[in-house]
């Protein structure tokens, strides 16, 4: 097996996304080796079928139950949150890294390289202002590997991209064309994160007058009410895809676009994985963190008070309410002149 290596990274799905780069560090500094990842079910598709990955287990008793039983040369725990820092404590190895959980239930970084991407998360002043490392930095140097701009790894199954050419062969996708996608929703934990739906529908009708442009409408359960007014009002303009897929059809719905306009939710994340150009909406959330890897724009409100991780906001306008769409229009003319359909990646 060489090196035994665990990684603990349960949640969020795009947080375990954007933990993948470490998978190349990890080989290039370790060729021989074994990597075990642990993670929760819902983020599981994005893995199971990387090849870098030689056991993918679980958050639950049964896939757990046998780790007591064995010894890891190396541990990096990647989750701040008890459960996953308990994990990274109670499994035996040689050594340790990242973020463990002591005795009195108290998160704390297992390393020093850890300390700084620890005190991220107790200091507004460096999350907020002073930091400029991204996520994918953060945990290399945390994990003590030398980062060398390794993108995401995401592996669509054949299965998902079917599924994905059935849906452009029905909605009459043709080369030449430019898709753009327009995932409207974010997650819920921090308030305003998804730009308003106001934005989206004046965004629509700028993208209406390029030639050879089609518009995708993406979105989750979350979504349905929001896209439907969406539908309602632009009905013809844009392309419904949906908001019942499964996490693999999703993937690869997105991967039908040459250009994703989104908030700094799961999509962005695929998006960035599968090598799109996109254009990120940034409110209440830290757009330095986020690595676009030299193929997309970041819009970060300017409201004084963003970025601000509240779950309740009473400002108004609030920081995406603050984004106009003239600026995002602007960003899509600048990743996607209106010269033809690029050759999707």
């Amino acid at each position: 097996m060489g090196k035994r290596i665990l990684i603990v990274k349960l949640a969020a799905i795009g947080d375990v996304l954007r933990t993948t780069p470490l998978l190349s560090g990890l080989k290039r500094a370790y060729p021989q080796s074994h990597i075990t990842w642990v993670v929760d079910q819902e983020a599981l598709p994005l893995l199971k079928d990387n090849p870098h990955i030689d056991r993918l287990l679980t958050f639950d008793f049964s896939s757990l139950g046998p780790l007591d039983l064995e010894t890891f040369d190396l541990v990096i725990g990647l989750e701040k949150e008890p459960r996953g820092a308990a994990l990274a404590s109670k499994v035996k190895a040689q050594e340790k890294k990242g973020f463990g959980l002591g005795p009195e239930g108290n998160v704390f970084p297992l390393n020093p390289a850890s300390e700084y991407a620890f005190f991220l998360g107790l200091s507004d002043d460096l999350k907020f202002r002073r930091n400029q490392k991204t996520y994918p930095e953060l945990i290399f140097e945390a994990a003590e590997l030398d980062y060398q701009k390794d993108e995401y790894l995401l592996f669509l199954s054949p299965e998902d991209l079917a599924f994905a050419e059935a849906f452009a062969k029905q909605m009459g996708l043709k080369p030449g064309e430019s898709v753009i996608g327009l995932n409207t929703g974010a997650g819920d934990v921090f308030a305003n994160k998804a730009w308003t739906v106001e934005g989206y529908l004046q965004l629509i009708e700028g993208l209406r007058k390029r030639p050879k442009t089609r518009i995708l409408l993406l979105g989750g359960p979350k979504e349905k009410e929001r896209n439907r007014k969406i539908l309602r009002q632009k009905k013809g303009a844009v392309i419904d895809a949906g908001f019942d897929n499964t996490l693999g059809q999703f993937t690869a719905l997105v991967n039908l676009c040459d250009l994703v306009v989104t908030g700094d939710t799961t999509a962005l994340h695929l998006a960035i994985g599968l090598k799109k150009k996109v254009v990120a909406l940034f409110g209440p959330t830290c757009a330095p963190e986020i690595e676009l890897y030299g193929r997309g724009e970041k819009i970060i409100s300017p409201l004084p008070c963003a970025p601000c991780y509240r779950r309740s906001c009473s400002v108004l306008p609030n920081c995406m309410e603050a984004v106009g769409p003239e600026e995002v229009m602007q960003k899509i003319r600048a990743l996607l002149p209106d010269r033809g359909r690029e050759r999707r990646a």
